[in-house]
């Protein structure tokens, strides 16, 4: 029989076979190609039994935001059904509850990291585009005899782009009302990068026309939506319930000094030395493992990591600054 050293040894072989891929950002593609991935499965479980109608979850830049919700998007959606592989040897593939509802749920998965206009009319045009994509991965739901040719017709136009701002704002709402007829079940909708295009509009000035189309679709989608089961949306910056979600009073705000799945995003000193022990070895190592380095303060939420970075971020603003706080031009526009 193998001594449980042996069974550490091997088990630390297989880690160190396993690929880094830079800038990925896709859940499946990770997993399906042998890459070395940190396990943030755990939040999979407790996002799910928190029962919160809709989550906005706020972190900076490279703490992992949009790839775990591609994880989210693989574990719950549809899409994913019968692709229990994707988190075999996972935390969350321990618990049977979560094995029999993988993949079970129709899901809205969409993000607005590209909304970069710089005026009113193409940011919204902008948002048309990527619902319209959105309406196209179920464009299958136009074979199923469950609709009338009536909803058919509403459901290509906005496939196509054909849409006013109205109708643009009900949009998400009405995928919600087709999938749930389709599927018999209550849709989830992710959303990643929420506050890319309200970002550009305070930059360019657009920002009082832009507002209120945002509010109406975030109400439409998430207020007032009976075919909504939950939501996620992630971001940079946590923009003012009073501009944006004064009419959502079912919104939890996580932020950075949020305890609740503080462990979630990014990587706590205990996973950065499992990284380092059982991960294929970074050439930067020496210069993440020093204390007083930019990179150890973003993937360690130790305290004084981030007390002693602060000696090199202010040593280093310019380097830093786009990276860690955002857009450069929103920066200089407050005089910071």
């Amino acid at each position: 029989m193998r001594s449980e050293e042996g069974n550490r040894e091997g088990r630390a072989g297989e880690h160190m076979n396993l690929k880094i891929s830079i800038g990925s950002q896709d859940f499946a593609f990770l997993r399906e190609h042998n890459c070395f991935l940190v396990d943030k499965t755990d939040f999979i479980k407790k996002w799910w039994e928190s029962g919160d109608a809709v989550t906005l979850i706020t972190r900076p830049r490279r703490f992992g935001k949009t790839l775990n919700m591609s994880m989210l998007n693989c574990f719950f959606s549809r899409q994913y059904e019968h692709r229990g592989d994707l988190f075999e040897g996972l935390n969350v593939w321990s618990d049977l509850k979560y094995r029999n509802i993988q993949g079970s749920y129709p899901v809205i998965y969409l993000s607005f990291a590209d909304v970069k206009q710089d005026c009113y009319g193409d940011t919204v045009q902008k948002i048309r585009h990527i619902i319209g994509d959105t309406y196209r991965q179920h464009r299958y739901l136009l074979d199923a005899l469950c609709f009338t040719e009536a909803e058919k017709h509403q459901f290509t136009k906005v496939m196509n782009c054909e849409m006013d701002d109205v109708t643009a704002q009900d949009a998400l709402k009405n995928l919600s009302y087709y999938l749930h007829h389709y599927w018999r079940k209550r849709t989830i909708l992710l959303l990643d990068e929420y506050d890319t295009p309200m970002q550009e509009a305070y930059v360019h000035g657009y920002w009082n026309e832009f507002i209120n189309f945002i509010r109406g679709l975030f109400n439409s989608a998430l207020k007032t939506n009976p075919y909504l089961e939950r939501a996620v949306m992630t971001g940079i910056t946590r923009v003012s319930k009073e501009s944006v979600f004064s009419d959502l009073n079912n919104l939890n705000v996580i932020t950075s000094t949020s305890q609740e799945y503080e462990t979630s995003f990014g990587f706590t000193e205990e996973k950065v030395f499992y990284v380092r022990s059982h991960g294929p070895l970074p050439s930067h190592w020496e210069r993440i493992r020093e204390p007083s380095s930019l990179q150890c303060s973003l993937y360690c939420r130790s305290f004084i990591h981030f007390i002693n970075s602060s000696i090199f971020i202010n040593m280093n603003r310019d380097v830093v600054r786009n990276d860690v706080c955002g857009s450069p031009v929103l920066l200089r526009k407050k005089g910071r």
